[in-house]
């Protein structure tokens, strides 16, 4: 029998606001002196009340309108209960019934909602349980447990945006891609960094699988905190087939959370799911409902002017623009630096008249291949970015169209990209003042030829004898007689014709 999964989603995403969630202490979850950034409204002291940060709410309706999802007229806050350590009010500010965007679709998936939550502190485990650095004298150390756990609320109050998608996904190659494609709108709407190794963006996935024939969903089970794509994937690939050997054996599937266990390759058991009526979920008594029609603090129109060029117009258009295979685009939309680099590029080739219209594309070619492998490898060794890049988009076009023109070899094109970053100059000026031009003069080609012959009996022997590749050393050794700035395929020509 052949068994159906289904997949759904819920994507936390720390939003990058200056401020946390419902207070005015400082939005960094990655201070690393624990408890700095608190105070009692963080902390849940008695007495304090709430304030909502409306860059987060403006935040989440930026994402709801590049989905091309349904905003909230009006929208309220929750009280979700649950006891937890690393919860301090004992209970977490969130939305259950009025999200601020509903039915949005990304990549053919649907988005349910987007809701807006605070994050919860951070728990720290540590053995021994104390230390004379936490000022324990040494019978108080005896008298402990040999484990102790201490509470991180730098980032309690985070602002939490939830994505939950419904049951449309059916692989976790597709959950990845949806992941994926997420976190970059994220960055291109700058609202979130989302960067998954810092914890900025979780993924949890409800995978079930059933009978192929049977219209209700099997047993649902969460596996929660995913923290890369990798494990997205593997995780969602894994529970199929757990689940879907399980049925084939007889046995059944218990609705429960899951975690991830990144050596063994496999999900393991936590706990059993609770429901939403496990939360007790009631109206937040200290935040009114938010109008969103009313309120002067957000302004919907000026909202959707401020949204970008997302990634995947993006990439249709640089497809259409610039003659991009698929490929190409999508490493251009995977970095905005980079693909705001190379359309300068290709924009200050444009006005040069040694560049046929005909020749557009082969050129276009170039400069994208040097950009992205020459340039981007030597910014890779050096470890800088683009901001710390002294070769602008204009020094990049003279580089590409030296070489298309001929003037100089590639061998000296990438020589010239560190002398370009340690100098910046434009690398005309340094062609010119270190005289690297590319020999093109037959009579010089001709000399150079004629003396690696006679220096290399051995090679000629070998391609008289039919080994193509000696033509190919000859080459090279011609290449190296002329300093780098040989014509190759003039080389090539004159060896061919001497031998």
């Amino acid at each position: 029998m052949k068994y159906l999964p289904t997949i759904g989603l819920e994507i936390h995403v720390e939003l990058k606001t200056k401020t946390k969630m419902f207070c005015g202490c400082k939005n960094d979850s990655l201070e690393t002196k624990p408890n700095t950034n608190v105070c009692p409204i963080c902390l849940g002291h008695p007495g304090t009340l709430p304030v909502p940060n409306i860059e987060a709410v403006k935040s989440v309706l930026k994402l709801g309108l590049a989905l091309q999802a349904d905003l909230a007229e009006k929208s309220k806050f929750d009280r979700k209960s649950y006891f937890y350590p690393d919860l301090p009010k004992g209970y977490q500010i969130s939305q259950y019934d009025e999200p601020l965007v509903r039915n949005g679709e990304l990549l053919g998936v649907r988005v349910k909602r987007i809701h807006l939550e605070e994050d919860v502190g951070r728990l720290l485990h540590e053995i021994p349980a104390l230390s004379r650095s936490h000022g324990a004298k040494d019978d108080e150390r005896l008298k402990t447990s040999d484990k102790a756990t201490y509470v991180d609320f730098n980032r309690a109050g985070v602002p939490l945006m939830e994505l939950v998608t419904e049951p449309d996904i059916k692989s976790g190659e597709q959950a990845v891609a949806f992941a994926k494609m997420l976190r970059l709108i994220l960055r291109y709407l700058r609202i979130s960094d989302a960067d998954m190794e810092k914890g900025q963006m979780r993924v949890e996935a409800n995978i079930s699988v059933r009978p192929e024939g049977q219209d209700e969903f099997g047993t649902k089970v969460e596996v929660k905190n995913l923290n890369s794509f990798k494990s997205v994937g593997d995780a969602v690939n894994f529970e199929i087939r757990r689940q879907t050997e399980a049925l084939e054996s007889g046995g059944k599937v218990f609705q429960e959370t899951r975690g991830w266990d990144q050596n063994k390759k496999a999900t393991f058991s936590q706990r059993s799911k609770e429901e939403a009526k496990d939360y007790r979920y009631f109206p937040e008594p200290d935040i009114p409902s938010i109008d969103l029609q009313e309120t002067s603090l957000i302004n919907l129109e000026e909202l959707r002017r401020a949204i970008p060029e997302l990634p995947l117009e993006k990439k249709s258009r640089l497809m259409k623009e610039y003659g991009l295979v698929e490929v190409q685009a999508d490493l251009m939309i995977e970095d905005g630096d980079l693909a705001d680099f190379f359309e300068e590029t290709i924009s200050e080739a444009e006005g040069d008249d040694d560049i046929d219209s005909s020749e557009k594309q082969r050129f276009t070619e170039l400069a994208f291949n040097y950009l992205t492998s020459d340039l981007k490898g030597f910014m890779n060794s050096q470890g800088i970015g683009f901001e710390e890049l002294k070769i602008s988009p204009e020094n990049l076009a003279d580089l590409a169209d030296l070489i298309f023109n001929g003037e100089i070899t590639s061998r000296v094109a990438k020589d010239l990209i560190p002398e370009m970053q340690k100098t910046g100059l434009d690398p005309r000026q340094i062609v010119k003042e270190k005289g690297l031009e590319q020999v093109s003069d037959e009579e010089i080609i001709e000399q150079a030829v004629n003396k690696v012959v006679a220096e290399n009996p051995g090679a000629v022997a070998d391609y008289k004898a039919g080994k193509k590749t000696a033509l190919q050393f000859l080459i090279g050794k011609t290449m190296a007689e002329l300093k780098g700035k040989g014509h190759p395929g003039k080389i090539g020509e004159k060896l061919e014709k001497q031998l």
